[in-house]
């Protein structure tokens, strides 16, 4: 079972946007602890919507790629 807490996520790059869950690891509380880990280069989204067209069941983003990141509730 995975543990953690996971959120819904609108992640925009320089070509596209992407919406998808993302998992924060039980030892994180926030989006930004995440993204602020230096240790780990990409992000892993699920059940993602990519440019409000294409659906795909993951993607791992460069975080040196993102412009943007904002919560969905």
């Amino acid at each position: 079972m995975t543990q953690g807490k996971k959120t819904r996520i609108r992640v925009r790059t320089s070509l596209s946007t992407y919406v998808g869950e993302l998992l924060i690891p039980p030892m994180r509380n926030r989006i930004s602890d995440v993204l602020n880990d230096e240790s780990v280069v990409f992000i892993n989204l699920t059940d993602v919507i990519i440019d409000d067209v294409h659906r795909s069941e993951f993607v791992a983003l460069n975080k040196m790629q993102i412009e943007s990141v904002a919560q969905i509730d």
